[in-house]
């Protein structure tokens, strides 16, 4: 698996106005959107790997 860069962030400011609990409203979102983006991230993953056991299956069978 791809090694995920490494981010800090020093300061995050998030501001939207929602009718209703505003910490729910931001973690709902949050996490849906985190959860895009692991889902993004694990097929480009899978398909890198993908890749890399064909290039070896390609490689194996040029060497008989």
């Amino acid at each position: 698996m791809t090694e995920v860069p490494k981010v800090t962030i020093h300061h995050l400011e998030v501001r939207f106005q929602v009718d209703g609990d505003d910490g729910a409203v931001f973690t709902r979102l949050f996490n849906q959107h985190i959860q895009a983006w692991a889902k993004l991230y694990e097929d480009q993953c899978a398909r890198a790997k993908h890749t890399e056991t064909e290039r070896r299956f390609g490689d194996a069978g040029g060497d008989s």
